[in-house]
């Protein structure tokens, strides 16, 4: 069997030509946004489809949700230049995995011996307390991740 090149079989049921076309034009879509907002902005978001002439746009979190919205104009005539079917432009927030991911990891900050000693002389100076059990429990966990 002779070696084909991978558009022959994006081409080979109606499904998979709509879906690559589709593809090709959230990627042209996509190019637009890159030449319009600052680099910051298009690293924390992507297009997400183009319906009935609303396009929707993925943003990582809310911070830069409101950074887009406030270029929406700018993008909605940009787009429109381009000869695109574009009437409104729409911004969800979608969370992406590896950033849950990346805050679950991050480690706490693990205090040098010197300084455990000192909460635990602080803790023993103080009278029973809420402070004195948070100062006691700092410390022991602390000296266990030693």
């Amino acid at each position: 069997m002779p070696a084909r090149r991978i558009d022959f079989y994006f081409n080979t049921s109606d499904r998979l030509r709509s879906l690559t076309q589709e593809v090709q034009r959230n990627a042209e879509l996509h190019r637009v946004l890159l030449n319009i907002a600052p680099l910051e902005l298009t690293q924390a978001c992507c297009v997400k489809q183009l319906r009935d002439g609303t396009l929707t746009l993925l943003a990582e979190n809310a911070a830069i949700a409101a950074k887009l919205k406030q270029l929406t104009t700018r993008l909605l005539a940009s787009y429109q230049k381009q000869r695109c079917e574009i009437t409104s432009i729409r911004i969800e927030v979608q969370v992406r995995e590896a950033s849950v991911a990346l805050a679950s990891k991050r480690e706490g900050k693990h205090l040098s011996i010197e300084t455990i000693e000192n909460l635990e002389k602080l803790a023993n100076a103080l009278e029973d307390s809420p402070l004195k059990q948070a100062l006691t429990t700092m410390a022991a966990r602390q000296r266990s991740s030693k």
